[in-house]
């Protein structure tokens, strides 16, 4: 995945004027997941309720993660 060079510029990286977007059909004032793309494909994500915390993941990172979703990989039982 990320190397940790690669993560620490990821982090490094002014996002303050970054535009986020939750699900199709919800509303910002609601409890959401939010992601916001990145130079070079990374991508930060954090929850509506709690916008100071973010998570930030490079393009491979991401890209396994949403694959993994899509297989279920993190479906509750």
């Amino acid at each position: 995945m990320g190397t940790q060079q690669e993560k620490d510029e990821l982090y490094a990286l002014d996002i303050s004027g970054v535009k986020w977007q939750g699900a199709p059909g919800t509303s910002p004032d609601e409890e959401r997941v939010e992601i916001a793309h990145l130079p070079g494909g990374a991508v930060a994500m954090r929850s509506s309720l709690d916008p100071d915390t973010v998570l930030r993941y490079t393009e491979a990172e991401w890209t396994a993660f949403v694959l993994g979703a899509k297989d279920g990989e993190f479906d509750l039982q």
